[in-house]
């Protein structure tokens, strides 16, 4: 999919005219941020050993995120203006079905670091937008959440002129086997799992008698049952879910959709607000579908809501954020708060 979507750019560059090419750029901002501070602070870890008393020190790097990226998305009124893109806004307004402009699009990946942890986030899409109709292709990967998938949605728009208006249409998801869960075959009818089985299938060797717990290289990797249970194992699940994963291919799933914008704006009163609800997913018959996970239909859906109020000239108050819940994984954002400007 990855090398598709390059192709598909290549060509439709190739193919634009520089007249084109210059109109597809216009008021377009290309960026690229270095944000960085302190993480949490380091911890020191006790541990005793034959009355001796043992200090270590757990360290944190600092946290740090880079940013690149290219966008073309107008405003909404209720948004101000900054000098600078610097790689730490969240504009919620980006999720929205309907943009201010018929062509709108974003290409941006984020480095980060974060307490200690190591992770990638990626949020593409093209955006095009007609009277009766609007078209959509995304790519999101978040790797806080976990979550990654490609989506592509056509959909017929009704009372496209009004405040209110809806849409209905189908949507195209292509993403790893949610829902599959490679422990599973491991876990006996008590409900307990077959650890040592497992790790001895992995290439692990377990000698009881004499307390050696060895890796597949044959090293040594814990010398009493606590250590192997509490500090090996894990590692050991967790590697063989990552392994059993990265064997399988991304499957595609077509669902209908049906969904809704709303946007007023008044300079002390503003509401925008959009909604998209999946209840039917088509099942294919493919083993991995998340039909065979969950025992037929499911409801995926994901929403926004930006609302603020300014009661005076003193007082006012805002609410902003953007849901998703898709093969039952939930990830979200939110910010509120009340300003009170005193003169």
């Amino acid at each position: 999919m990855k090398k598709l979507l390059f192709i598909l750019a290549f060509l439709l560059i190739a193919t634009i005219s520089h007249a084109q090419l210059k109109k597809v750029l216009k008021f377009s901002t290309f960026y690229l941020a270095a944000n960085g501070g302190t993480s949490i602070s380091d911890q020191n870890v006790y541990s005793v050993d034959n009355s001796f008393l043992f200090t270590d020190t757990v360290l944190t790097p600092y946290d740090y995120s880079l940013t690149l990226g290219v966008r073309k998305i107008q405003r909404f009124q209720y948004e101000g203006s900054t000098p600078f893109k610097d790689g730490t806004e969240t504009s919620f307004s980006d999720a929205a079905n309907i943009g201010r402009n018929p062509f709108e699009y974003l290409f941006e990946i984020d480095y980060r670091r974060q307490e200690g942890e190591e992770y990638i986030d990626q949020n593409h899409f093209l955006r095009y937008v007609r009277d009766r109709w609007f078209a959509k292709v995304e790519y999101v990967k978040d790797g806080f959440a976990d979550i990654q998938y490609y989506e592509a949605t056509q959909r017929l728009r009704i009372m496209s002129k009004r405040k209110l208006s809806f849409n209905i249409g189908g949507v195209q998801r292509l993403a790893e086997p949610y829902g599959y869960e490679p422990l599973e075959e491991w876990i006996m009818p008590s409900g307990h799992i077959h650890y040592t089985s497992l790790a001895i299938s992995e290439g692990y060797t377990v000698d009881v008698y004499n307390q050696e717990y060895r890796d597949p290289q044959g090293n040594i990797v814990a010398t009493n049952a606590a250590v192997w249970k509490e500090n090996v194992v894990p590692v050991i699940l967790s590697d063989y879910v990552a392994r059993k994963k990265s064997k399988l291919d991304n499957i595609i799933q077509h669902s209908f959709v049906v969904g809704f914008d709303f946007y007023h704006y008044k300079k002390d009163f503003w509401l925008h607000s959009w909604g998209n609800f999946m209840p039917y997913h088509y099942d294919d018959g493919n083993e991995f579908s998340y039909h065979n996970f969950v025992g037929g239909q499911w409801y995926d859906y994901s929403g926004g809501l930006i609302f603020g109020y300014k009661y005076n000239k003193h007082l006012g108050c805002f609410v902003e954020g953007k849901y998703n819940n898709y093969w039952n994984r939930e990830w979200y954002d939110f910010k509120f708060g009340v300003n009170y400007l005193i003169f």
